[in-house]
């Protein structure tokens, strides 16, 4: 059996497929630089990142490929389910072997793996679209926070407007571009708890950023109270109640409404707080 070591990146997943039609040999698996590796394995090639060969195999498969199939292999990519990465190596490898096109050719596992990994990352990437909400906190970005005393109880504080996801597939970097163009005249970051990595919009430009007080900012999937502005404590109890007041109890149902909106989204919403208090472990 022979194994691939790479650089654990979609660029280097390219350079990988260069030096398999170099070396003319197909690994049987791709290994991250320190994995530990398969008992069959009997040869190694450690695959050198290179811009040339990830530049010239991204133009190949540009010229090959449709705009949809293109986005389908970063859509595997960014699923992080195992062997993705090599799901995605045998893809290309079997788009520049064919004479034409095998896109829509599912009778090829293949294909159809990436056709249906594809699908259920886009379904997550609107759910997050779907269910995110922003609370507008006290930018702990710039300096830490502290407790408000008569000596800086006027001091006007940077806002910025934060929120907190923990997605199935990393669609982070899905929805940058949307929500940029939506608030665009507003700061805002989100943090991605599950992965512990987030982006920052600060009216310019996005960067992503790592939260080093991570456990003080947010607890148990909510942003800590002290964090969140005067108003944004009285919006999310007016909206409660609101939400509350409209609710005619006795045409609720719990199931459709998970089957709607997916329970493990609760934590996040602060309509669902009382509800995810009577639901414990959801």
């Amino acid at each position: 059996m022979l194994a691939f070591y790479y650089e654990k990146s979609f660029e280097g997943v390219l350079c990988a497929v260069f030096d398999a039609f170099k070396l003319k040999k197909m690994p049987e698996c791709l290994l991250a630089i320190g994995q530990v590796e398969p008992l069959l394995v009997t040869d190694r090639h450690h695959v050198e990142f290179c811009e040339f060969k990830y530049e010239r195999v991204r133009v190949a498969l540009i010229k090959k490929l449709s705009k949809t199939a293109l986005r389908q292999l970063m859509y595997v990519w960014l699923s992080e389910l195992p062997d993705s990465d090599l799901i995605i190596f045998r893809y290309i490898c079997k788009v520049f072997k064919a004479t034409k096109s095998i896109e829509t050719d599912f009778a090829d596992p293949d294909v159809l793996t990436v056709r249906e990994i594809a699908k259920k990352v886009s379904n997550e990437r609107h759910r997050i679209l779907e269910f995110i909400r922003f609370n507008a906190i006290k930018n702990p970005l710039n300096k830490p926070y502290k407790q408000a005393s008569d000596d800086d109880e006027n001091e006007e504080c940077e806002k910025i407007y934060f929120s907190v996801i923990g997605p199935i597939y990393n669609v982070l970097p899905l929805v940058l571009t949307f929500f940029k163009e939506r608030f665009a005249d507003q700061k805002w970051a989100i943090y991605d708890e599950k992965r512990q990595y987030g982006y920052v919009y600060d009216l310019n430009s996005i960067e992503q950023v790592s939260l080093i007080d991570k456990d003080d900012l947010i607890i148990n999937s909510q942003v800590n109270q002290n964090y969140l502005t005067e108003d944004e404590v009285l919006f999310q109890t007016m909206w409660l109640r609101y939400c509350n007041a409209i609710t005619i109890k006795e045409r609720v149902n719990p199931k459709l409404q998970r089957q709607h909106m997916p329970s493990r989204f609760w934590r996040y919403l602060p309509e669902m707080k009382l509800a995810v208090k009577g639901h414990n472990g959801i």
